[in-house]
């Protein structure tokens, strides 16, 4: 049987998911000699050892064993102890499940919600496992653009709620937003919230970018506005804060009636996350905060060289993303975004994420991140704004 044949014997769900376009990129350039890799969302500092310790201990007491499909109780207390210094009001641990990874909390909140016939409505441009993820599901993720303008990219409200049909069972808002940097006001969320009221609607509220805001100590959150029997459930993810892309560990914050609904996903996906990772992540969470300060001053000077090092140019069109830590600009001249990355690649030896990536919207844009060293991100901007000078 021909690769053709054995491909029309798969299920829609997992033939037609999408190919990631920053994947593609990524693959195409990780390893040239020298290349400066801007292409990804993560920063450049491994995890710091205070964490990396914990989960070595870990492995030297002998915590190898099968743990608790929820998450380990101390583990699910330091989440719930974080949520109240940062939002300030206390929270039941019961409501916080831990998950291998940001990736899986959202899969499992999608699954819940969502499903064959469904749609999920996703303001873009917008990360694209969003999409993934109700695809898989089985759902179709429907797309409301945003628009750019001089103050940066807005949601229209009513364009969104007009998306809205019978079959809608869930709004996916991502505030701050990844690649656009656009963050929903108090006022914002408030009226999102009241639609989902009146429609009956489930809210999944990915919030990773919280404390990467550059106009207070965190950014505006649903956390904020709703009341115990709001249908939203958050993801979110260890990967961004505490610099641990690569452990895979992040957490479901869901009603508590949901419990064994979720404990039943977990245990029929990876059964429950490493321990040793848990007690790393308890210790980030415990002893973190420093880090994450240092980590968002980090990535506002790198907006601002980004910011200031393109904007001299006169050929990008952008501007200063309020929370995230993404530039997500484009080129005069140039509105094929994955042909561009490309060739970023070939000739400016920089990486960058076709914009085409995050949706309809988001074609003719290119995201760049900046939570890196000073040092690499001035390089980046050097050897763009010289081929930008040429090109």
């Amino acid at each position: 049987m021909s690769p053709a044949g054995f491909d029309q014997t798969l299920r829609g769900e997992a033939r037609d998911a999408p190919e990631s376009g920053i994947v593609e990129v990524f693959n195409y350039g990780r390893h040239r000699d020298g290349l400066v890799p801007l292409w990804v969302g993560e920063g450049d500092l491994p995890t710091p050892s205070f964490i990396s310790d914990a989960a070595a201990k870990s492995l030297r007491d002998g915590e190898t064993f099968y743990t608790y499909q929820r998450g380990v109780p101390a583990l699910r207390s330091a989440i719930a102890a974080y949520h109240g210094r940062v939002y300030g009001r206390p929270f039941d641990p019961e409501r916080f499940f831990v998950t291998g990874g940001g990736m899986p909390a959202i899969q499992y909140a999608t699954r819940m919600v969502a499903g064959s016939g469904d749609e999920v409505v996703i303001p873009t441009p917008a990360w694209p496992n969003f999409a993934g993820a109700a695809i898989v599901a089985g759902a179709l993720p429907v797309e409301v653009p945003m628009t750019f303008g001089n103050s940066g990219w807005t949601l229209d409200l009513d364009r969104l709620f007009d998306a809205v049909t019978p079959r809608t069972r869930a709004l996916f808002i991502n505030s701050p937003a990844n690649p656009t940097g656009w963050t929903a006001t108090t006022e914002e969320l408030l009226a999102l919230l009241a639609f989902a009221r009146q429609r009956g609607l489930w809210i999944i509220a990915d919030e990773v970018y919280q404390r990467f805001y550059y106009a207070g100590a965190r950014a505006p959150s649903f956390y904020d506005v709703m009341e115990p029997d709001d249908r939203i459930l958050f993801v979110n993810t260890f990967s961004k804060n505490w610099a641990m892309t690569g452990w895979r560990i992040g957490w479901l914050s869901a009603p508590p009636e949901l419990g064994p609904t979720i404990e039943n996903l977990v245990q029929y996906s990876t059964s429950g996350t490493a321990l040793f990772m848990q007690r790393a992540a308890t210790v980030a969470l415990d002893e973190g905060d420093g880090f994450i300060a240092k980590q968002v001053e980090r990535a506002r000077r790198g907006r601002d060289i980004v910011m200031a090092g393109l904007g001299a140019t006169g050929r990008v069109r952008s501007a200063a993303p309020s929370g995230a830590f993404y530039l997500f600009f484009s080129v005069d001249g140039e509105p094929d975004s994955r042909r561009l990355a490309f060739r970023l690649i070939d000739e400016a030896n920089v990486g960058l994420a076709p914009g085409g990536a995050f949706g309809k919207a988001g074609e003719g844009y290119l995201r760049l991140c900046f939570a890196r060293d000073e040092g690499q991100i001035g390089l980046a901007i050097e050897r763009l704004t010289t081929w930008l000078g040429r090109a």
